[in-house]
């Protein structure tokens, strides 16, 4: 997805898939600081189907909002699979909704951690549980929105394909 309108029409499908089976969505958001709840909720109708979300940026919030693991960070970086795996976990269960997307990476523009600028995990929890990495390039603000599309675009493939 390169820009907005694919994002609002992904996002147009994404509604209409979820209020036609009465699901919800939630987000837990790291390295795109609520960009992913903006794009969500800029759609007319996202009310009916997003609950809300956390911009859980620090450690420590990552573990006392969205109850991801000290040790779990410590071994594996908060820029890491398990780590987005469990923050989309703890959204579900602090919103109690059917589906969490989450994300975390480094935006850059130096590496963090070891982990190079552009590295990106999308995680979506929910009936279906699939994860995205991504290696982007760009400043700063480009690997932010191009984490938000990449997340929206595969909700949407996923919530197509169950769909069929």
């Amino acid at each position: 997805m390169s820009n907005a309108s694919d994002i609002t029409s992904a996002m147009k499908d994404v509604i209409a898939s979820l209020k036609s089976r009465n699901e919800t969505l939630s987000t837990a958001e790291s390295i795109t600081g609520g960009g992913l709840g903006y794009a969500i909720t800029s759609v007319p109708g996202s009310s009916d189907i997003y609950v809300g979300g956390s911009i859980a940026y620090h450690s420590e919030v990552k573990q006392s909002h969205l109850g991801v693991s000290a040790d779990l960070i410590k071994s594996k970086t908060v820029y890491s699979e398990e780590v987005a795996f469990e923050m989309a976990r703890g959204a579900l269960e602090k919103f109690k909704t059917t589906w969490a997307i989450a994300t975390t990476g480094v935006a850059g523009p130096d590496a963090s951690d070891g982990v190079a600028a552009g590295t990106v995990w999308v995680a979506i929890a929910g009936p279906v549980t699939q994860s995205i990495q991504l290696a982007l390039d760009g400043e700063r603000e480009n690997i932010r929105s191009g984490t938000v599309a990449s997340a929206i675009g595969t909700f949407a493939r996923i919530l197509r394909a169950r769909d069929n």
